[in-house]
Parts: C-alpha cells; sequence; structure tokens
C-alpha cells in the first residue's frame, strides 16, 4: 500500500531531519513523507528540501506562503498525497510527540477500518508522566467534551496522529473543513462518523515535545470550546 505521511511544519528544524531518517528507517514498503511548511523563519523548508535529496525524492515538501493554520496544511497535504496516489494518508506531529514507530501497527490496523488513530484514552494508551496534573486534567476534559457534545464513541477525538484510507478521505467534504487549531481533528473524525466511516484506536505514549515551542495557546482553546457547537450545527443534515 503505499503511504504518505503528512507533516505540517513551523520552525521544526531541530526535529524534522531526525525524525525523518526515523519513520523512513521502518519497515514499511512505500512510504514517503510530505512535509507542508508554512515559511518558517528557521529554514524548516530548506532543510525538507535537501532531505529530499538524501532520501532520493522520499520526503516531498509543500511550500506555503505563511503561517495558514494547521487544517488547511493538513487538507492541502491529504489532497497533494492524493494526487501523487497515496493509498493511505497518514498526518502526524513533528515534534515526536507522537512515537513514529506506532505507524507499523496504525497500517495494520487500517486494513480491517476506514482510519487508524493513536490513541490517548484507550487502554494501554498514556501521557507524558511529566505533565503537570492540571494540563493532564485540561487534555481530559477537552476530549469529554467534544466527543460528549457530539455523541462520538472514539475516545481520542482530538488525537493528531492517524491514518486514513484514501477512498475514506475522497468521500469526505474536504472543502467544508474550515477549522484552522487543534479542532481540526474533531471536525475531520466528527464529518467521518457521521458518513458512517469506522476507526479503530491504537494505544500511544503521548510525549511531550523533545525541543522548541508547543503551537498550544488559549486562542485555540477558546476557538475549540465554540466550535464543537459550530459543528453540530453545521453538518446537522450530513449522513452516509
Amino acid at each position: 500500500m503505499k503511504t504518505t505521511i503528512v507533516i505540517p511544519t513551523f520552525n521544526e528544524a531541530e526535529n524534522l531531519p531526525v525524525l525523518v531518517e526515523k519513520v523512513l528507517s521502518l519497515p514499511v514498503p512505500d512510504l514517503s513523507i510530505l512535509v507542508v511548511d508554512d515559511n518558517s523563519p528557521d529554514g524548516t523548508g530548506e532543510i525538507a528540501e535537501n532531505l529530499g535529496k538524501k532520501f532520493n525524492g522520499r520526503v516531498m515538501v509543500l511550500h506555503r506562503t505563511g503561517k495558514q493554520g494547521l487544517g488547511s496544511a493538513y487538507i492541502q497535504g491529504f489532497q497533494m498525497a492524493m494526487k501523487n496516489g497515496a493509498e493511505a494518508v497518514g498526518q502526524m506531529d513533528a515534534d515526536f510527540s507522537h512515537p513514529f514507530e506506532k505507524i507499523v501497527d496504525l497500517l495494520q490496523t487500517l486494513e480491517s477500518c476506514d482510519m487508524a488513530l493513536g490513541s490517548r484514552y484507550v487502554p494501554g494508551g498514556k501521557l507524558d508522566e511529566r505533565w503537570p496534573l492540571w494540563r493532564k486534567a485540561l487534555s481530559g476534559f477537552g476530549n469529554f467534551y467534544a466527543r460528549t457534545i457530539l455523541g462520538m464513541s472514539l475516545q481520542d477525538v482530538t488525537g493528531g496522529y492517524r491514518i486514513w484510507k484514501a477512498s475514506t478521505l475522497k468521500a469526505m467534504p474536504l472543502e467544508r473543513i474550515k477549522s484552522n487549531g487543534y479542532i481540526f481533528q474533531v471536525e475531520m473524525a466528527y464529518v467521518a462518523s457521521k458518513l458512517g466511516f469506522h476507526f479503530k484506536e491504537v494505544p500511544i505514549y503521548f510525549a511531550d515535545r523533545r525541543w522548541g515551542q508547543s503551537k498550544m495557546s488559549f486562542r485555540i482553546q477558546i476557538e475549540a470550546a465554540i466550535r464543537v457547537w459550530q459543528l453540530l450545527f453545521m453538518y446537522r443534515n450530513l449522513q452516509k
């Protein structure tokens, strides 16, 4: 199965070379990476181009003119990956919070579902032990809040470590996905569930980022809390 992992970046010059080498060393045939870079001032985009040469084209780069948001980065990345023939399209962070070795398990799981998700909230899943209690509580509540309001059985609706079948993404109205913060993950899962697609969750250990600064902000958290309610209205008539 031709697989492309989409990785959005902004100032990930320290992380990207190490992550790319780790991912491409996995025993997965026909695996490639698509870096979607928002004109990082630290030169991440140029580093990605050089990695493409080093790994004989297995690293592709989509350069954008500036910070346009996580959601649009993924949507454009998904579309480019599918245009290039990907049969499975993954998404993951560049900061090592997602255990790269789990790509193997996610792809195996994808054989019997439409989207496989690296989950922090199923048995065996875990948050970084170094996180303070308030941060764990905020993460857990945000997940409970979203899946309760939207009536979803998925345990980790905010998780961003996923691999989709290309056929699933092609059947979704990607042009309607407008969320541009971390609520993007919720919107994608909600739309897919409304369309009747089947998910499976694979437990992961979610680590804090190794280098650099978190992209999470208070504005993003407020957007997420409000937009969950908007999703109910936006997709009220969507059905399989």
